[in-house]
């Protein structure tokens, strides 16, 4: 075991002809935000899923706040924020919480989750007839009503207005600064900017990790999305 909240070490992963996952190895420290940075379709969302034990490795293991996974026990301590919001659209704002808050046990954290997103006014509205920026934040509310210890986000402002994608970053970041560590996918350079670390990923194949800072230095660009091209050789 590790004191990182997660270890993952040459995972390989592959569904029929497609190498989803080729010998991915990373570790995310207690407190940080650690971004996955790569186009669709390069194996992010895959590594998230083998987090929660949605996907099995073929080769290579996964440790998850200490556990070796995957594992129905430390389930309670992950917090998983889906690209598509996972809201039952005919029940309430306050019914969706309370349901996801009862699974892991955490109702007495409803109240707390609302005001944290700012629908706390909003609790008797029914899904159907919020915003799909509302809907963003409900699905964070959610996800993070049992206080995990390790929240994963998968494309988590997707599709929303640049105000509410900087209002959901300042969330993140209040998380972090309470221990909680967070893994984000993300395509979007300007997002990246605001992890402590990243990790590029490119046809199942991390291809480096660290700041954006150092991923910069590393590639002799100005550019975040420079250096990615760089990186990953793909640049001209």
């Amino acid at each position: 075991m590790t004191g990182d909240a997660v270890a993952i070490e040459g995972v390989t992963k592959s569904f029929g002809s497609l190498r989803a996952l080729d010998g991915v190895s990373l570790r995310v420290h207690p407190g940080e935000v650690y971004g996955l940075l790569g186009p669709n379709g390069s194996g992010k969302t895959t590594l998230i899923r083998m987090l929660v034990g949605l996907v099995l490795p073929e080769t290579g293991s996964i440790e998850v706040l200490g556990t070796r996974m995957p594992d129905i026990g430390v389930l309670g301590r992950i917090g998983y924020m889906t690209q598509q919001a996972a809201l039952y659209p005919d029940l309430s704002v306050e019914e969706n919480v309370r349901f996801f808050g009862a699974v892991n046990d955490a109702e007495a954290g409803l109240e707390e989750a609302l005001r944290f997103v700012e629908l706390w006014d909003r609790r008797s509205s029914t899904v159907i007839n919020l915003s799909g920026g509302m809907r963003q934040r409900l699905s964070l509310a959610c996800a993070i009503v049992h206080k995990p210890a390790l929240l994963l986000l998968d494309e988590p402002t997707v599709g929303v207005d640049p105000q509410l994608r900087l209002q959901l970053w300042e969330r993140f970041r209040a998380m972090t600064n309470t221990g909680t560590s967070i893994v984000v996918s993300s395509h979007v350079m300007d997002e990246a900017e605001r992890c402590d670390r990243l990790g590029l990923i490119l046809f199942g194949k991390l291809l480096a990790e660290g700041s954006a800072d150092e991923l910069r230095r590393r590639a002799g660009t100005d550019s975040l999305e420079q250096a990615f091209l760089a990186l990953s050789g793909t640049g001209r």
